[in-house]
């Protein structure tokens, strides 16, 4: 009989972690795993490529920090569907779902935790604390996601650790044509050198560093330009930051892109300047696509990136160092196509979505082995 996983997350947005949940669910083995998702506060993008995989997905509506009426609705679908694994994801879905999954005594509960939670407030990491009696395991993405947690108090014997997995992409030649046209529809000039950064514009993604980088570079390297697509809370200050710095035509705000693949092809470098992460899922892709990276050498980017390998890294906050190694990416062609190529390899060889789908299976299993 198939294991019932009841998997947990607070929305069904387009962003990384849901992103991760959506390629776990959908790559369990239907023989092996019947999977019902439970959203607290609403869907989103990935709730039709759920549904197309015939996963039952439910929303439950929630409105506020504390919800009672969903916390019930949460409670009564978990009685309901009397899941063999209550796996929760981020921490709105991993309190609530600890909590509810009382109702289901006999159910292993499983943590996914995505980042390295330095925001979080006392009454979240006293929670936190509180709920540790009531988790089976805790998964971290990255080993400085489980470290933090391990400074927390999550006991050793609940901790493991398994990476974000990801598809690696067909790579064909993309013509001078492509790439004229691509910079032209983005207005890039043609022979322009592009640095990509893709992902949500947050305060812990430090991008005012890399414009400073770029304000800098420009001024002895003029065909540097810099393309940022996302969104977020940080986006008008940055574009403010652009318009006083007189960078408004090197720098380029996309906005968000649902599909970024196009990107990936047709920049010529990748950069995350990030100060804290989980593991990226924008980096993981670049390094799919063969695009020579530049990150902070933050503990979880150098858990991706081994630098002057498979990419480089600079200090967290150090725009000056950011600036020369988007030089060196510059002025060393034969540099990038060698990192671009190791970080694709690296990709292939350890963050595959098969590798990040076998590592979850055996969690559940030797949960189940416990159940009997």
């Amino acid at each position: 009989m198939p294991q019932r996983i009841a998997l947990i997350i607070p929305t069904l947005d387009q962003s990384g972690a849901e992103k991760q949940f959506t390629l776990l669910a959908t790559h369990l083995s239907k023989a092996d795993f019947t999977c019902r998702v439970l959203a607290l506060t609403r869907g989103g993008p990935y709730e039709k490529i759920l549904q197309e995989h015939d996963i039952e997905v439910r929303i439950l509506n929630k409105r506020w920090k504390f919800d009672p009426w969903a916390y019930s609705r949460l409670r009564r679908e978990l009685i309901e569907f009397d899941p063999d694994i209550v796996h929760t994801w981020l921490f709105a879905a991993n309190a609530y779902g600890r909590l509810a999954a009382r109702a289901v005594p006999r159910a292993k509960v499983v943590v996914s935790e995505r980042c390295v939670d330095s925001w979080k407030a006392g009454w979240q990491t006293f929670l936190d604390r509180r709920l540790i009696a009531g988790t089976d395991q805790l998964i971290g993405n990255s080993k400085s996601v489980v470290e933090f947690y391990r400074k927390l108090g999550i006991p050793e014997s609940k901790l493991g650790c398994i990476p974000n997995g990801i598809e690696l992409p067909v790579i064909e030649p993309v013509s001078l044509a492509s790439k004229e046209t691509w910079r032209s529809e983005q207005g890039i000039p043609k022979e322009s050198f592009v640095v990509g950064y893709v992902g949500r514009l947050a305060p812990q993604k430090a991008i005012q560093d890399l414009i400073w980088a770029i304000e800098t570079l420009r001024q002895i390297r003029p065909q540097c330009h810099l393309y940022i697509a996302g969104d977020g809370p940080e986006r008008g200050r940055l574009e403010r930051l652009v318009h006083a710095v007189h960078a408004n035509a090197h720098v380029h705000f996309a906005g968000h892109v649902n599909k970024t693949d196009e990107i990936y092809r047709h920049i010529d470098a990748f950069c995350l300047p990030s100060r804290f992460e989980g593991m990226s899922n924008s980096l993981l892709e670049a390094m799919s696509w063969g695009v020579p990276c530049l990150a902070s050498a933050i503990p979880a980017n150098a858990e991706l990136i081994e630098n002057a390998r498979s990419g480089l890294l600079f200090n967290a906050g150090d725009a000056v160092g950011l600036m020369q190694g988007l030089r060196r990416f510059i002025d060393e062609p034969e540099l990038r196509h060698h990192l671009g190529q190791q970080a694709r390899q690296r990709v292939s060889s350890e963050f595959t979505i098969s590798q990040m789908v076998d590592r979850w299976v055996s969690v559940y299993r030797s949960l189940n082995a416990v159940n009997g």
